[in-house]
């Protein structure tokens, strides 16, 4: 049964708008089950480290180089500025695919021009928090988004839980995947970004920096997406296709229109090899059906939110509902559990978690993109 966590003691009558979706937002059910109890995450950045899995090398020729820089308590828009100052371009010149938390031991990758004072001398260029562990050149700038993935090594300390109880919902998420929940960093600290655009789109001012803007439009879409996909975890339809859902091929962007179920598509599902997907909400459903009827119920009930969204011009996209977790391995120790897994390009380690411990989703976990 679907287990909902409450992060919050206020009833929702004693809350204001933003505060009842922010709830809602972290608030959302478990698939697997109550939560085997509450874990210490991340008590040094050791125990959450993050590799980013490009999914391609280095051309070894062009204009660019591709650095590979290991970063300890450093966010990935730090160091993207010390690298533009280090090398001496603008940081829009820096490139980058991912985000990486700054509360974390992260590996990934960036691309400066080839014209910089460094030129192609960056191995062991460093800086407060972050070393160039490797560079090439490299024909194209990182855009983000154009990763495969990220692997994670990540340990639960003070976590006494029976360990047949571990081993078996371990061996569900590897066997079933997880819901893919966007993560609290989504919605930035406390969930500030949510509060910015209900503030927005309830008639206030428009973010000023272009950066806050983005969040602000990438929560209010996140946190409508998870709404969306709590309900489809309540009915137990957020790893099966209905008539009227968008299948999305696992690990691509590409996505099909699902107007009769067979046995095929069905088979397809039940083996991960396709998913259900929901809206990053543009101003309307573009499903069909009763995923069409799911999908604009839960988006009624934040009106403002929605016209907000819809006045902003945006393209209508989707997202998996579910997320495959590949190389799961675990071990117990000392009342600690030390994972390791692999998850696709924007799916956040929470996710998993969620499905483990009850406080996956406190406002200061570390995540990745």
């Amino acid at each position: 049964m679907p287990s909902d966590r409450a992060h919050s003691e206020k009833g929702l009558g004693d809350l204001n708008t933003d505060d009842v979706l922010s709830s809602e937002v972290l608030s959302v059910p478990s698939a697997s089950g109550e939560a085997l109890g509450p874990a210490t995450v991340r008590a040094a950045p050791e125990d959450f480290q993050v590799d980013e899995w490009l999914g391609f090398e280095a051309d070894g020729e062009g204009d660019h180089m591709l650095l590979r820089v290991r970063k300890r308590s450093a966010n990935t828009f730090w160091v993207a500025k010390q690298l533009a100052r280090i090398s001496g371009v603008h940081p829009r010149d820096v490139g980058y695919a991912g985000l990486k938390d700054r509360d974390a031991i992260a590996e990934q990758s960036f691309t400066v021009p080839l014209r910089s004072r460094v030129a192609d001398q960056w191995l062991g260029v460093n800086g407060e928090g972050f070393e160039v562990i490797a560079a090439s050149r490299h024909r194209r700038k990182l855009k983000r988004g154009a990763l495969k993935g990220n692997a994670f090594k990540i340990v639960l300390r003070d976590f006494p839980a029976d360990p047949s109880r571990v081993e078996e919902r371990l061996q569900w998420i590897g066997a079933n995947g997880v819901p893919n929940y966007f993560g609290p960093q989504r919605f930035g600290r406390e969930a500030q970004n949510i509060r910015v655009a209900m503030r927005w789109f309830e008639g206030g001012r428009a973010p000023q920096d272009r950066l806050e803007r983005g969040f602000a439009i990438s929560a209010a879409r996140s946190a409508l997406f998870n709404l969306i996909l709590a309900e489809r975890v309540r009915t137990g339809t957020w790893n099966r296709l209905l008539e009227g859902d968008l299948a999305n091929l696992d690990g691509s962007g590409s996505i099909f229109a699902v107007e009769s179920l067979d046995d095929v598509l069905i088979q397809r599902c039940e083996t991960m090899d396709i998913h259900p997907s929901g809206p990053l909400w543009h101003g309307d459903s573009v499903a069909s059906g009763t995923v069409r009827e799911i999908e604009l119920a839960i988006a009624s009930r934040y009106p403002k939110l929605c016209e907000g969204l819809a006045k902003v011009g945006l393209e209508p996209e989707r997202r998996a509902l579910r997320v495959r977790v590949s190389d799961l391995a675990w071990t117990i120790e000392d009342n600690a559990l030390h994972l390791s897994f692999r998850l696709g390009k924007g799916a956040f380690a929470t996710a998993v978690l969620h499905e483990i411990i009850d406080n996956a989703f406190a406002s200061d976990m570390p995540e990745s993109d």
